[in-house]
């Protein structure tokens, strides 16, 4: 059995078990091509569309997200995702290393913590916010002692939901069409050719969806996600230029 069809069939069992044993049932942090996974399945199936499912990772427009299935009208009682979100920060600013997400990764992986168990990691100010499973976070706040060569001191963020809170800049920019391909290529200043390549590596994402088809034309809401870059959203077309160029207007977060 293939990786796909594994994911396929932990979600299944998942739905099952809340709909049978009318209980909140949650998956772990579940990557962008995990969730693409979960999304095609549950327009194939109706009953796992059905069974109430949210996806959620400890702060609106987390790449890295949690599954639950469950619906509080229909099991009678309430329950929230076990998340909970770290702080790392270096005991002496002065003198630490400027720390990076794979810095912040790579420390993490080394107290032997699985991937599944972390979602996003946010960096402010030489800061790492990492969102994690609740079970986990004592374990960080404890073991957590230095990354790269800089000693850090860990503890649970009080109001996570206000830590680097997801916001977005409206810019406009000109493009020869509305392709997908384009658009990235201009937003993140890309040549034809590295963007072309973020497709062939399976790094874009059309409304939670693996995109593999670079000549797709956006429409107005669409949210395209691109691994390593960030995430933005098609508000729409302005104007055409003198030079026969489209005016668009994107809202990049």
């Amino acid at each position: 059995m293939g990786e796909e069809e594994l994911i396929k069939k932990r979600l299944e069992d998942m739905a099952r078990k809340c709909h049978h044993g009318h209980v909140f049932v949650f998956s772990t942090f579940l990557s962008l091509a995990e969730q693409d996974v979960f999304h095609r399945l549950r327009l194939a199936d109706q009953a796992t569309d059905q069974a109430g499912w949210v996806l959620f990772g400890g702060r609106e427009d987390s790449e890295r997200n949690m599954l639950r299935f469950g619906r509080e009208e229909e099991l009678g009682y309430a329950e929230d995702f076990p998340i909970t979100c770290v702080e790392m920060a270096p005991l002496r600013q002065k003198f630490a290393d400027e720390l990076t997400h794979r810095d912040f990764l790579g420390a993490l992986m080394n107290l032997g913590i699985e991937r599944s168990t972390l979602g996003d990691i946010i960096i402010l100010e030489n800061k790492g916010y990492v969102f994690c499973t609740t079970v986990i976070a004592p374990v960080i706040v404890k073991e957590l002692e230095r990354i790269k060569h800089t000693p850090v001191k860990c503890r649970i963020a009080e109001a996570p939901q206000d830590v680097a809170a997801p916001y977005s800049v409206s810019k406009k920019i000109q493009v020869s069409s509305e392709r997908i391909d384009a658009i990235i290529a201009k937003t993140y200043q890309l040549s034809r050719g590295e963007s072309l390549e973020l497709f062939r590596q399976k790094k874009v994402f059309l409304n939670g969806f693996s995109c593999d088809n670079c000549s797709a034309l956006l429409k107005p809401d669409d949210v395209v996600t691109t691994r390593g870059f960030g995430k933005f959203a098609y508000l729409g077309y302005e104007s055409t230029s003198k030079k026969g160029k489209k005016n668009i207007i994107i809202s990049v977060k």
